[in-house]
């Protein structure tokens, strides 16, 4: 068992993109309203931002997550994690190990790696990672950089095999949730499917509660 398993409390995962806002202040706005829609937990991911605007920015969503009860994830970043008091860091292949992640913060982490293969989440889960997300499962513009879309067979692999939590991630619809309840998946990862909707809330909404 890792060491965060007993405290993965959510099934979504709510991914930020600023790209999809026409300002900062609207991603916030968007991120609200996922949150009251009862999303609990939200990772701070913007990999091109300057330091001392993600910790800005990271401030923001710790205040805004503590207030709905959710829990806050920092992309790569260990120290802006510590830093903001963020309840994980959330790490992908080339960031540091989780091992050094851990080594860094201690237990006050919960640390989540990103997978593709599974191999990738075999040494994930060794390497001490509380939490994983495994994709792309489906074709997703944002994600097509990893390859071609894994698959529900191997998530459902990698689901039997492992013990940390996997969400699937890539492409992740409505329609695609009773497949991968059935692959076996802890829960979903999700940037655009909530993000980019017309509605942000009401699309959170309902991907909480088919999760519930």
């Amino acid at each position: 068992m890792t060491s965060g398993e007993g405290r993965i409390g959510f099934r979504v995962y709510l991914i930020t993109d600023r790209k999809l806002f026409t300002s900062e202040d609207l991603m916030v706005r968007g991120i609200g309203e996922a949150l009251r829609a009862g999303v609990k937990a939200v990772q701070l991911r913007e990999k091109d931002m300057a330091t001392r605007d993600l910790l800005a920015l990271a401030y923001r969503l710790r205040e805004l997550t503590k207030e709905h009860g959710a829990a806050l994830f920092i992309n790569d970043r260990v120290d802006i994690a510590m830093a903001a008091e963020a309840d994980g860091v959330h790490l992908g292949g080339t960031s540091v190990p989780v091992s050094a992640a851990r080594k860094a913060a201690g237990e006050k982490l919960l640390i989540g790696r990103s997978a593709h293969s599974l191999e990738e989440a075999l040494e994930a889960e060794k390497d001490g990672a509380d939490l994983m997300t495994f994709g792309p499962v489906f074709d997703t513009p944002s994600k097509r950089r990893y390859g071609k879309p894994v698959g529900l067979e191997l998530l459902g692999q990698v689901a039997r095999q492992v013990s940390a939590p996997v969400f699937a991630i890539g492409g992740i619809t409505m329609d695609s949730i009773q497949e991968i309840q059935a692959a076996g998946a802890h829960g979903i990862a999700l940037i655009s499917g909530i993000l980019a909707s017309d509605t942000i809330y009401g699309s959170a909404i309902n991907f909480v509660r088919t999760m519930t």
